[in-house]
C-alpha cells in the first residue's frame, strides 16, 4: 500500500489541489494529512482518497474541519492517533507540542509522522522511522511525500505548482 503524506497546506487550495493529484498519479491509495489544513475546504480539496487526519496548531474550527471529514468519509484522529495499515502502526501528530510527541513514540509505532516544522524529515528514532513531508505553505520548497509500506521506501515529491 502506498500511502500519501501531506501537512502544513495552510488553506493553499490550488496548491493541495496538485499536491493530491500527484500522490494519486505517483500510486497512493490513502492520504494521511499531519495538521495545520486551516479550513474545511482543504477536507473537501483531499477527499480524492480516503483520509486520516491530525489537527494542527492553526486548525481552529475544530467542529468544521471534524464536519467535513465526516461528510467525505474521512477519520479525524483528532490532535493525535494511531491507526494500522498493511499491518504497519503509524502514529500520527502535528509535531507542535513535545510531550505529546514523545507520548506517542514510546508506544513505537513502525511510523510516527508528523509536521508543524515545514522541513521534509526521514530519520530513524529506535525502531520507528519518524517522517515529515514538508510543507504547502511558507517552506523552501513545497514537499509532499509518499511511503510505500510494502518495501519502506519513502519519496519526497516537490510541487511546482503557484
Amino acid at each position: 500500500m502506498r500511502v500519501g503524506i501531506l501537512s502544513d497546506t495552510h488553506d493553499q487550495q490550488t496548491r493541495t489541489a496538485a499536491a493530491v493529484r500527484l500522490l494519486v498519479r505517483e500510486g497512493a491509495q490513502v492520504l494521511i494529512h499531519c495538521g495545520d489544513l486551516t479550513s474545511p475546504e482543504i477536507v473537501y480539496v483531499c477527499a480524492e482518497l480516503p483520509g486520516f487526519y491530525v489537527f494542527g496548531n492553526n486548525d481552529w474550527d475544530e467542529e468544521g474541519l471534524r464536519r467535513a471529514m465526516e461528510e467525505v468519509g474521512s477519520t479525524c484522529l483528532g490532535h493525535s492517533g494511531e491507526i494500522e495499515l498493511e499491518g504497519k502502526r503509524i502514529a500520527v501528530n502535528h509535531g507542535d507540542v513535545d510531550h505529546e510527541m514523545q507520548r506517542i513514540a514510546t508506544r513505537s509505532p513502525d511510523y510516527l509522522l508528523f509536521g508543524h516544522s515545514h522541513q521534509p524529515t526521514d530519520e530513524r528514532h529506535g525502531v520507528t522511522r519518524w517522517i515529515n513531508p514538508g510543507a504547502l505553505h511558507r517552506a523552501r520548497s513545497w514537499t509532499v511525500a509518499l511511503l510505500d509500506l510494502e518495501t519502506d521506501i519513502l519519496n519526497f515529491l516537490a510541487m511546482d505548482v503557484k
